[in-house]
């Protein structure tokens, strides 16, 4: 049975329709209130899942607070340039192997949090977020989707001053800062899709649509992904991946992001997240 899981006022959850019903109430116990020790057992999700019509709903998703459903990864791995538009508009040279690099755990924020703009070239960009739910090395493709628990939609938010400070780039840095990971609503098994390597992906900048496009247009897939970077650091359940963003981000044409704006980014089949930009204090622009 196809699970729905949620990180709900900080206690695992499981989603269905408008509700959502608390698993440590649902399981007697049997499943922990903490959403990172949840995850490590997806066969009693999946059951739970499937009994959901015996138990009465905990509250309705309205009024509850969705935090992250993923809070405290141990890694959090990213990938640049992983869809060929985005690739042509950075005037950026095909890479021929997934350009992968850190956003720091300590970024990840929920789908409905203030994003902290510490400069004015701040970034926006969608991305399917893959959460790993059996821990691996050395994984082929063929056997990487066992390895994913379920998908999230994730935002890599960039500040694009620090990434292109100087040569190279900087981009674990210009990722990671607080607030600068939001994830969620939800955490989606694999199959609940007809197809979870094809899915629509859309960011919105207060409505008006900068990005659209399907997941399946990624250079890198999922498994080649996967395969990749577990043959050269071993994967755990609970990290995630940042898949890669489509064309659209802002810093090519100049529109970085602003106090106030609206940053939507939905992913089919998983859901929306809002998240409001609010502009904070400026870095330190240089050392001391």
């Amino acid at each position: 049975m196809p699970f729905t899981f949620a990180n709900i006022n900080d206690r695992s959850s499981l989603v269905q329709g408008e509700a959502f019903f608390d698993l440590a109430t649902v399981s007697a116990g049997a499943v922990s209130t903490d959403a990172m020790e949840a995850i490590q057992n997806s066969d009693l999700l999946h059951h739970y899942a499937a009994q959901l019509g015996d138990y009465e709903p905990s509250g309705i998703i309205a009024e509850a607070d969705v935090c992250a459903p993923i809070p405290r990864p141990r890694n959090t791995f990213g990938v640049g340039l992983n869809y060929q538009l985005h690739v042509e508009e950075a005037a950026s040279k095909t890479p021929s192997t997934p350009m992968v690099f850190t956003k720091f755990p300590s970024c990840i924020s929920g789908p409905t949090d203030d994003v902290i703009l510490r400069s004015d070239e701040c970034d926006y960009e969608g991305e399917l977020l893959v959460v790993i739910g059996k821990d691996g090395k050395d994984i082929t493709k063929e056997e990487a989707w066992s390895h994913v628990i379920g998908l999230s939609v994730g935002q890599d938010f960039s500040d694009r001053g620090v990434q292109y400070k100087d040569q190279p780039a900087q981009f674990n840095l210009g990722k990671s800062f607080d607030t600068f990971g939001p994830i969620g609503p939800y955490l989606v098994s694999t199959d609940s899709f007809t197809d979870p390597s094809d899915l629509e992906i859309r960011t919105t900048v207060n409505g008006e649509v900068r990005q659209n496009d399907r997941t399946s247009n990624m250079i890198f897939d999922i498994p080649i992904l996967i395969s990749y970077i577990s043959s050269i650091t071993s994967l755990a359940a609970g990290d995630i991946i940042f898949s890669g963003t489509p064309e659209g981000v802002g810093f090519r044409n100049g529109s970085f992001l602003k106090d106030g704006d609206i940053v939507e980014t939905t992913i089919e089949g998983i859901g929306t997240m809002r998240n409001r930009c609010v502009r904070g204090a400026d870095y330190a622009t240089t050392p001391t």
